[in-house]
């Protein structure tokens, strides 16, 4: 055969190919783009999360920190029987 009829069956033969391809993996690429970036906006959230949940435990401790002076200031008050004052002069010793 001659490169006359040859070519342009070749040409046609990829273009159907490709246009076939484009049709049939478009879909498919737009469902992966967006499965993507659902799981960045995932992961981007997690993270968020963390800051957030750092900062709550922290303040969770602060928190704890003063429940337990109070605790043992409460404690201090009984065990002595004395006046807010008296037991305010001996934790200060």
């Amino acid at each position: 055969m001659e490169w006359e009829f040859i070519a342009p069956m070749i040409v046609g033969v990829v273009l159907i190919l490709t246009v076939g391809a484009v049709a049939l993996l478009r879909p498919v690429a737009k469902r992966l783009g967006a499965l993507l970036d659902v799981m960045v906006l995932e992961k981007r959230s997690s993270h968020a999360g963390d800051g957030r949940l750092v900062e709550s435990i922290e303040n969770l401790h602060d928190r704890l920190a003063l429940l337990e002076e109070r605790q043992d200031f409460t404690e201090r008050l009984i065990s002595r029987g004395g006046s807010t004052e008296q037991v305010e002069r001996d934790q200060g010793q």
